[in-house]
C-alpha cells in the first residue's frame, strides 16, 4: 500500500490513508483489521494490527483507499516506521481479518458500544451500517467513548454529527477521565461525563432481552465492562470484544 495522506486526530494518534498498489478495492466488513508487516532494526520480522477506519460508501461499496489510526508509542518500532513515512511511500499489509463486526442477523433493540482511545476506530467504520440499522429496524445505539481530555477524542466531531442527525436513536457520550471541555468548546454537551466509561455503564441498565454490547480498547476496561455486563445477564454471544494492547 502507498501512503496518500495523513493527519493528526489526537496529540499521539495519526490517521493514515493508503491506496493499494494494484488499484483494487479492499473488500472488508466494518470492524475488521489489517496487519502491517515490517522488520526490527536487527532484521527480525514483526507485525502490528490496526482496525480499519475506512467508512465504506453504502452505495458504491469499497474503494481502493485504506484508512487506519496509529497510536504513537515512545520508542516503538512501529511508531518509527509510521512517523518516517512520506507521501507515496509504501508498506506491506495483509488482511482484512477479524469478527468484531455487526452481524446481519442481529435482531436486538439496542447496541451498547464502549471504546477507549483508538478502540473507537471500528465504530467509525460501522457508521453506515448503524445508519442502515436505524432506518430498517429503528435500533437504538449508545456510544460511550473514554478519553483523558477533549484533545484525545478521536473522530469526536464525526460521532457528534452522527448523533445530531439521529437524535432519537444515537447517543454519543464522551467520558473524560482528566479534563472536561471548556464551556465554549464544540465538545461541551449535556452527554459529556467526567470519569471512566465503566463508571457510566450502569446508567444505561444493560438488558439481556434487548442489548448487544461491543467493547474495544484498553484491556482492563474491556475486562471490567465484560464482567459488569455478564452480571446483568448478558450472554457471551451478546458481548463482542476486542482488546488493544500497546506494542512497541
Amino acid at each position: 500500500m502507498n501512503l496518500v495522506s495523513r493527519r493528526m486526530v489526537a496529540p499521539q494518534v495519526g490517521h493514515y490513508v493508503f491506496a493499494r498498489d494494484d488499484g483494487q478495492p479492499l473488500p472488508f466488513i466494518a470492524g475488521q483489521f489489517i496487519q502491517v508487516h515490517f522488520e526490527y532494526a536487527d532484521g527480525t520480522a514483526t507485525r502490528r494490527s490496526y482496525s480499519l477506519a475506512t467508512i465504506p460508501d453504502p452505495v458504491k461499496g469499497p474503494d481502493d483507499l485504506v484508512e487506519i489510526a496509529v497510536s504513537y508509542v515512545p520508542g516503538g518500532a512501529a511508531t518509527a516506521l509510521f512517523e518516517s513515512l512520506e507521501i507515496g511511500d509504501s508498506i506491506n499489509a495483509t488482511g482484512p481479518f477479524g469478527r468484531f463486526c455487526l452481524m446481519p442477523n442481529d435482531s436486538n433493540q439496542r447496541y451498547l458500544m464502549i471504546g477507549t482511545g483508538t478502540g473507537v476506530t471500528p465504530y467509525r467504520a460501522m457508521l453506515p451500517l448503524l445508519e442502515k440499522a436505524i432506518a430498517e429496524r429503528d435500533v437504538q445505539i449508545v456510544l460511550l467513548f473514554g478519553a483523558r481530555n477533549p484533545a484525545e477524542l478521536l473522530y469526536g466531531d464525526e460521532f457528534r454529527e452522527f448523533a445530531n442527525r439521529h437524535p432519537d436513536n444515537f447517543r454519543f457520550l464522551p467520558c473524560f477521565s482528566r479534563e472536561l471541555p471548556a464551556p465554549d468548546s464544540p465538545h461541551a454537551h449535556p452527554d459529556v461525563r467526567h470519569g471512566y466509561v465503566q463508571q457510566f455503564l450502569p446508567e444505561f441498565s444493560p438488558d439481556p432481552e434487548t442489548d448487544i454490547a461491543y467493547l474495544c480498547g484498553n484491556p482492563d476496561m474491556v475486562d471490567t465492562c465484560a464482567e459488569a455486563l455478564r452480571e446483568t445477564g448478558l450472554l457471551p454471544r451478546q458481548i463482542r470484544r476486542e482488546k488493544y494492547v500497546s506494542s512497541k
